[in-house]
C-alpha cells in the first residue's frame, strides 16, 4: 500500500514538473538555510562544555558605581577568590587570570611576538579541563619562572611536544622553564591562550586591595551548592572587606556612599552563559551575543515557513486539476484517510528530494557562511552522525506541515460536485491562500526593511564624525622593545618624507584602552565631588595627528613647562562637572590609597568629544595628561608610496631594535575590526533576506503561472472583445498587488518595532525615517511585479484563437 502511495506520488510529481521544481527549489533553499543556522546555533550553544565541571564553574563579576560612572566588569579585586575559598565552604576551588599584554619569545636569533598569553593561579587545572600531554598539573604553575604551553606552541618552537625542562627566553630578559604541555584549547572556549605563566610571580596577585579590580576570577562550586545562596552572602562580604578600606580612603562608610547612589556589587556568571551573554569591561576574550542566535533562528524559521507556504499555495491553487482525480477515487471507494495519506506521501517525497538538494546546497554555501560569520562549521554526516536524526525530524516536520493543509483540503471534495465541475474557481478563490501570500510578503517586507536599516547603520558607522580623523594614520604597534631608543626612533621617522606628524602613546581610540581614575572637584576629596573618568597619557602631537578639535583653551605645548601639571578634558567630563568655563579650574587626585596628599591638576583645554569606545556606548568623561607612554607610535602620513615609507621605517626599526618584530597597522583597519561583528551580522542578514525574498518570488511565479492556465479561455474571450495587452496584464496583476499592499500595511509597524529594538543597542544610530518604509514598499511591489511580469505578459500576448479553438 505504502509502495503504491509513493508510486502515484512520483507520477504526479513528474506530471507537474514545473510546479514540482518550484516546490523542490523553494524547500531546498529553506532547508539548507535552516540546516546552516541550526549548525551555527548548536556551535554557539556548545561553548565551554568541554569542561568536566562545566555546570559548577562560575565567574565573579563586579558592578561599581562611583563618581557618575557605572562600571560593569568581568574582573574583580585580587583577594576576592582567596577570601571566598577561605570563608565559604561552598567554594571548592578558585583560579584567577590576569593579562599583561603580549610577550616576545626567542626562537633562534628571532623574537616572535605572542599575544595569547595569560598569568594564572596554579589551581588552573583543578577548575578547568585542560588535559596535559606532559607535566604535572598540580605543580606546573607553582615555581616563579615556570611556563605551560600548548602542543602547537611546543611544535612551533621545538618541533616536538617532549619539551619538559626546556627553556624559553621571554622579552629578551627572563628564562622560563617549561613545566607542562597541554592540548590546544578547543575552539569552542571563551578564552584561547597558548602560554600560561604563574600569577604568583606578580606582586599584585598578593594584594589585599579591594578597591581595584584587575583579575578575572573563576570559582568551582561544590556539588549540590546553590549559586543563589552564595550570592546572598556577597553584600556581607562587601561590608566586611570593602567597607573598612573605603572608610580609610574616604572617611565615609558604605551607607553614606550608598545614599549618594554609589555602590560595589559582586555577582556570579555561569560559565555556560559567558560566550553569549557577557560583554563587560575586562573580558578575557571576545564573546558573541545571544541576539544573533535569536535573529538567525527567526530568519531560518521565516524562510522555512515561506517555502512551506509556497507548497501549500501551489497545491491548493492546483485544486481544480486534482479535483476529478479525488472525485473518481472516492466514487471507486477510496476513504478520505487514504486520500490524506496519498497527499502527505507526495509532500514527504517532495520534501525528501528537497532535503537531498538541501544537503548539497548547504555544503556549497557553508564556506561562504563561514567566511561571513568567522566560523569553521563543517557538514559531515559521517563525523557528526547526531545531525542525521535532526535532519530526519526536520524532514518530517516540514513535509507534514507543508502537506497537511493541501491533504485535508483536497480530500474534502465531494464527488458529485467535483464531477459536475463546480470546483473550477481555483486561484481567485481561497481566503486562506491569499492570507498565506500576505503572510509571505509581510515577512519579506520586514526583511527588506531590516536589510535597509542594517545597511544604513553600517554605513553610518563607517562615515560618522568620530571626533578624530582615522584616515592616513599609520600605527607602529608594541614599541616597548625600543627601550631608551624610543625618542630617537620617533625623531628619525619624523624626518621621513611623507610623514607630517608623529605621536607616541599607547592610548589610541581604536586600541580598546581602559585606564580609569577618580578626580575630585575640591581639595577635601568629598565623595559628592568625585568624578570617575578615563586617564590617558599623551604628548603635544597627539591632538594634531588625530585632527581633534580644541573647543576651549589650548593644547599641550613644550613652551609651557607648567603643562606637566595640566589636564585637557573632553566635553563629557565638562558636562558632568557642570562647569561653564572650565579653563584654569582645578581637579584634585589622591596620591596612593590615602587622602593625606593630593595632586592638583590645572585645566588648560577642552577637546571635542571623540568616540574611544564602540558606538554602542556613549562617550564617557576623559582626562588627557602630558606624559610618556611607549605602547605605540602613530604617524599622520601624506604619501602615495605607503609601502616604500613602511619599508624605510622598518629599516630604522631594525637598526635600533635588531631582532625585534616590527608590527604595524592602519587606524582605519583597526576601527573596522571593532565593528567586525556588526559587519558580519549585517552581511549574513542581508544574504538570508535575499534568499527569503527569492523563495517568496518563486511562490508568486508559480501562482501566476497557474492562474494564467486557469484563465486561459477568459483571456482569449477578453482579447476577442477588444481588451488590450496592458489591460490583461493589469487584470492579472491587480489581485496580487492588492495582497502586497495589505502586507505592507501589516509589516510596517512590525518592522519599525523590530528595527527600533535593534538600533537601541547603539548609543549612536540612524533615525527610522518614513522614507525607509516607503522605499521598502516600493521594492516589494517592484519585486512582485518582476516575479509575475513574465507570465502575465505571456498570457496577455497569447493568440485568442488558441484559447477558443475547442469552444
Amino acid at each position: 500500500m505504502i509502495r503504491n502511495y509513493f508510486k502515484v506520488a512520483l507520477r504526479n510529481i513528474w506530471k507537474s514538473k514545473g510546479f514540482s521544481a518550484i516546490n523542490i527549489l523553494g524547500l531546498a533553499i529553506g532547508l539548507a538555510t535552516c540546516m546552516i543556522i541550526l549548525m551555527y546555533v548548536k556551535h554557539e550553544l556548545s561553548y565551554d562544555r568541554y569542561n568536566k565541571h562545566f555546570d559548577r564553574i562560575y565567574r565573579l563579576d563586579c558592578n561599581i558605581r562611583f563618581g557618575g560612572s557605572n562600571l560593569i566588569l568581568a574582573v574583580g579585586p585580587a583577594p576576592l577568590g582567596p577570601v571566598l575559598k577561605k570563608d565559604d565552604p561552598e567554594v571548592e576551588q578558585y583560579v584567577r587570570f590576569r593579562s599583561l599584554g603580549g610577550i616576545l619569545v626567542k626562537k633562534g636569533n628571532e623574537n616572535i611576538q605572542e599575544s595569547r598569553v595569560i598569568f594564572a593561579d596554579s589551581t588552573l587545572f583543578k577548575v578547568f579541563t585542560l588535559p596535559m600531554i606532559a607535566g604535572n598539573p598540580a605543580t606546573a604553575l607553582v615555581a616563579p619562572n615556570s611556563i605551560v604551553i600548548t602542543a602547537s606552541m611546543a611544535m612551533k618552537y621545538f618541533n616536538s611536544t617532549e619539551v619538559i625542562g626546556k627553556t624559553l627566553l621571554i622579552n629578551d630578559s627572563s628564562l622560563y622553564r617549561i613545566t607542562g604541555v597541554i592540548r590546544d584549547i578547543p575552539s569552542r572556549s571563551h578564552f584561547h591562550f597558548d602560554f600560561f605563566l604563574p600569577l604568583s610571580s606578580q606582586r599584585r596577585s598578593r594584594s589585599n586591595n579591594w578597591l581595584r579590580s584587575n583579575f578575572n576570577t573563576y570559582i568551582l562550586l561544590r556539588k549540590g551548592t546553590s549559586p543563589v545562596s552564595l550570592e546572598s552572602k556577597f553584600p556581607g562580604m562587601v561590608r566586611k572587606y570593602v567597607g573598612p578600606q573605603v572608610e580609610q580612603l574616604m572617611h565615609v562608610n558604605l551607607d553614606q556612599l550608598k545614599a549618594k547612589n554609589n555602590y560595589m556589587k559582586f555577582s556570579l556568571m555561569p560559565l555556560g552563559r559567558i560566550h553569549l551573554y557577557s560583554n563587560k569591561v575586562g573580558e578575557i576574550g571576545a564573546n558573541s551575543d545571544v541576539e544573533y542566535i535569536y535573529i538567525f533562528s527567526a530568519i531560518a524559521l521565516f524562510i522555512l515557513m515561506i517555502a512551506c507556504i509556497n507548497f501549500m499555495n501551489l497545491s491548493t491553487a492546483r485544486s481544480s486539476g486534482r479535483a476529478r482525480e479525488v472525485g473518481i477515487r472516492k466514487v471507486l471507494g477510496s476513504l478520505r484517510s487514504n486520500l490524506i495519506t496519498q497527499f502527505l506521501a507526495e509532500s514527504l517525497l517532495i520534501t525528501g528530494i528537497a532535503m537531498l538538494f538541501a544537503i548539497l546546497l548547504a555544503t556549497l554555501l557553508l564556506p561562504y557562511f563561514n567566511e561571513l560569520a568567522g566560523k569553521k562549521l563543517h557538514l559531515d554526516l559521517f563525523r557528526d552522525p547526531e545531525m542525521i536524526p535532526g535532519m530526519l525530524i526536520l524532514l518530517l516536520i516540514v513535509g507534514l506541515l507543508a502537506g497537511s493543509y493541501p491533504a485535508f483540503f483536497l480530500s474534502s471534495f465531494r464527488p458529485v460536485e467535483v464531477l459536475k465541475g463546480k470546483l473550477a474557481s481555483g486561484f481567485r478563490s481561497g481566503w486562506l491562500r491569499n492570507s498565506l501570500v500576505v503572510f509571505q510578503f509581510v515577512i519579506s517586507i520586514v526583511l527588506i526593511v531590516g536589510t535597509i536599516v542594517i545597511y544604513s547603520q553600517l554605513s553610518y558607522i563607517r562615515n560618522k564624525d568620530l571626533g578624530y580623523d582615522r584616515n592616513h594614520v599609520l600605527i607602529i604597534n608594541n614599541c616597548y622593545p625600543l627601550g631608551n631608543q624610543a625618542p630617537a626612533f620617533r625623531a628619525d621617522i619624523s624626518g621621513l618624507a611623507g610623514v607630517s606628524e608623529v605621536t607616541m602613546t599607547g592610548f589610541l581610540p581604536t586600541a580598546n584602552n581602559d585606564d580609569e581614575t577618580t578626580l575630585f572637584k575640591g581639595p577635601t576629596l568629598a565623595p559628592q565631588d568625585a568624578i570617575s573618568m578615563q586617564w590617558w597619557k599623551i604628548d603635544e602631537n597627539y591632538i594634531p595627528v588625530l585632527s581633534m578639535k580644541i573647543v576651549q583653551g589650548r593644547n599641550f605645548s613644550s613652551q609651557f613647562p607648567s603643562d606637566s601639571d595640566a589636564v585637557i578634558l573632553n566635553g563629557a567630563a565638562v558636562k558632568l562637572l557642570g562647569w561653564k568655563d572650565p579653563i584654569n579650574k582645578k581637579l584634585f587626585q589622591p596620591v596612593g590609597n590615602h587622602l593625606d596628599a593630593t595632586i592638583a591638576w590645572n585645566v588648560i583645554g577642552v577637546v571635542k568629544d571623540f568616540n574611544f569606545n564602540s558606538l554602542r556606548q556613549q562617550v564617557t568623561p576623559m582626562a588627557l595628561i602630558l606624559g610618556t607612554d611607549e605602547g605605540s607610535i602613530a604617524l599622520k602620513i601624506n604619501t602615495a608610496d605607503i609601502q616604500g615609507l613602511i619599508h624605510r621605517i622598518n629599516g630604522i626599526w631594525s637598526s635600533m631594535a635588531p631582532g625585534q618584530p616590527f608590527s604595524y597597522s592602519f587606524m582605519n583597519d583597526d576601527f573596522n575590526r571593532i565593528y567586525q561583528s556588526e559587519q558580519r551580522t549585517g552581511q549574513i542578514f542581508i544574504s538570508f533576506a535575499i534568499l527569503a525574498v527569492f523563495i517568496a518570488c518563486l511562490g508568486l511565479f508559480g501562482l501566476v503561472t497557474y492562474a494564467a492556465e486557469q484563465r486561459f479561455r477568459e483571456i482569449g474571450i477578453r482579447k476577442t472583445l477588444g481588451a488590450s495587452v496592458m489591460g490583461i496584464i493589469a487584470m492579472m496583476s491587480t489581485d496580487l498587488l492588492k495582497l502586497v499592499l495589505i502586507a505592507l500595511v501589516i509589516a510596517t509597524p512590525i518592522a519599525w518595532w523590530a528595527m527600533n529594538q535593534w538600533l537601541l543597542g547603539f548609543a549612536f544610530h540612524v533615525a527610522l525615517s518614513w522614507r525607509i518604509f516607503l522605499l521598502s514598499g516600493f521594492l516589494a511591489i517592484c519585486i512582485a511585479l518582476v516575479s509575475i511580469s513574465m507570465q502575465t505578459l505571456k498570457a496577455a500576448m497569447t493568440n485568442p484563437v488558441q484559447a477558443l479553438r475547442s469552444e
